[in-house]
């Protein structure tokens, strides 16, 4: 299983914000930039060059609109969460797991992250790294069944 110790020591902290932000308890306004915040582009462009061995081959099978013709980011942050990957035109974000995420205190860190993202309007799809080399196929029928999810759920409203 792939090592992935140098994600959880430089795990990206919440989305902090100004003083506007602080009175809304830290989320963004909507007209507020948080795609890709300035201060995080050393740490993104050394994560996408960092890849692990399951990021790299799930990067394969999506990068250059190859899996249903998505336009997929490596690296995107949110706020000041870097999302392993993500499809802006679907909003969903894919994220891949090794062993540090199976800890409590990483656990309760990857719920409040996700809450979060799910403020923005982003839907987070988690997977173990080992799915990636023993169920590519599954993994990937699983976020086109995904696809969409947005307007389903204007639907249901």
């Amino acid at each position: 299983m792939a090592d992935n110790s140098h994600k959880a020591n430089k795990s990206s902290p919440p989305f902090k914000g100004g003083e506007s932000a602080k009175r809304r308890g830290g989320l963004p306004r909507s007209k507020e930039k948080i795609n890709n915040l300035p201060h995080l582009k050393t740490f993104r462009k050394e994560l996408r060059n960092n890849l692990t061995p399951a990021e790299a081959k799930f990067w394969k099978a999506i990068q250059n609109k190859n899996f249903e013709a998505r336009k997929f980011r490596r690296q995107h942050s949110v706020g000041n969460y870097i999302l392993d990957f993500y499809c802006p035109s679907e909003k969903l974000a894919v994220e891949l797991d090794g062993e540090v995420h199976f800890g409590d205190a990483a656990r309760q860190y990857d719920y409040e992250r996700r809450l979060f993202l799910e403020h923005c309007g982003i839907k987070v799809l988690r997977f173990e790294n080992k799915l990636v080399f023993e169920e590519l196929e599954w993994v990937l029928e699983v976020i086109k069944s995904n696809f969409g999810w947005s307007e389903r759920l204007d639907n249901l409203e």
